[in-house]
């Protein structure tokens, strides 16, 4: 079984099972692939290709329509509201997050809300196409309901990540997070691998903390009301599960509030699209300086926090955005290694679409 893929091979291999398998226009089937490739090189596997188990899902039910476009349905010169009408997520966010920029550009900043739109894969990707113009970026999305909200038991919102990506002389530092502790597609990679959680990431229907993520998975999908992943902090105040809370609970506001679309507890709902929303800003760094005087002071700030003391048996402090860089820059290098539950998949999608996957 191949477990190891370069990366235009993993590209090109999702791009051709998308439209050959899921219906996807030939730009639908080009800019997903990219994204989800894009998570594995790097070594995000919750986002990855493994996602396309859960975009046939989306399929099947209705939720996702292929071949369908997007539309303005308001702008002033530095914003847009998109309605995406339950088409392709990526596609969609492709589509704002690019005539948002051409605002941004001329304006100094532009920012974007969007409903009725789909997973859109890694915040991070979005984010940083405003980087790599020298822009800050920011990139958030609701998602189905997974979390729960303090002093709460009923799932309302959901992992609700949050993304800036600031340019810098060294290179862009990333801030790419959910504000439960863990995305829900950290667990599924748990579940696949049959590995115990850690105390903090779920609580049962009763509210107590699970560590089994194959039984919490059952009870995920069997229970849609009670049982979900809890936020930054964890339970209660004590350790600031408020804050995690009201991390979530801002970027639903700014997702579905400034779209007119829905929250994460009216999501996936039969007969409805997913119903899944997502909110976008660039801002020139221009508009506070020389460019490149800001990237290298902000650069100077990061390497003396990088080069700070360590704490007893480490040897290296990360900066946001790090470990992704370095992984992406080992797979172009020797090629993206997949887990024994997603090649399975692949090798299966393969046989159904009539192709050889060597």
């Amino acid at each position: 079984m191949k477990d190891t893929y370069a990366y235009g091979e993993l590209t090109e291999l999702t791009e051709t099972l998308l439209v050959t398998l899921y219906g996807y226009s030939p730009a639908e089937a080009k800019i997903t692939a990219e994204v989800l490739v894009e998570a594995d090189a790097r070594n995000i596997p919750s986002h990855g290709v493994s996602r396309l188990d859960f975009y046939r899902g989306n399929l099947k039910g209705g939720f996702a329509k292929p071949r369908t476009e997007p539309e303005i349905v308001y702008e002033t010169p530095s914003s847009l509201v998109v309605d995406g009408h339950d088409g392709v997520g990526p596609y969609i966010a492709d589509f704002s997050v690019s005539r948002m920029l051409a605002k941004a550009e001329k304006q100094g900043s532009a920012f974007c809300s969007v409903r009725n739109s789909n997973h859109f894969g890694i915040a991070g990707f979005w984010a940083e196409k405003a980087a790599a113009r020298d822009m800050i970026g920011l990139a958030f999305t609701n998602t189905r309901t997974c979390g729960i909200p303090t002093f709460g038991r009923e799932r309302v919102l959901g992992t609700n990540p949050i993304c800036a990506a600031i340019p810098c002389g060294s290179g862009i530092f990333m801030l790419d997070m959910a504000t439960t502790t863990v995305a829900h597609g950290k667990v599924e990679v748990y579940d696949r691998r049959k590995k115990a959680m850690p105390s903090g990431w779920a609580v049962d229907d009763t509210g107590v903390v699970m560590h089994d993520a194959t039984a919490f998975e059952k009870l995920f999908w069997a229970n849609p009301q009670f049982g979900g992943h809890l936020y930054l902090g964890g339970e209660g105040e004590e350790s600031g599960g408020h804050k995690g809370f009201g991390l979530g609970l801002l970027v639903e506001l700014l997702c579905s509030g400034l779209s007119l679309g829905a929250a994460s507890y009216d999501t996936f709902q039969t007969g409805k699209g997913s119903g899944i929303t997502h909110f976008f800003g660039a801002i020139r760094m221009d508009l506070f300086g020389e460019a490149s005087a800001l990237k290298a002071h902000i650069s100077g700030i990061l390497d003396r926090i990088r080069n700070g003391a360590k704490a007893e048996g480490q040897d290296r402090i990360y900066i946001h955005g790090e470990k992704e860089a370095e992984a992406r820059a080992r797979a172009l290098e020797t090629g993206i290694i997949l887990d024994e539950a997603t090649c399975n998949m692949l090798e299966s999608l393969c046989a159904e679409a009539g192709l050889t996957n060597r």
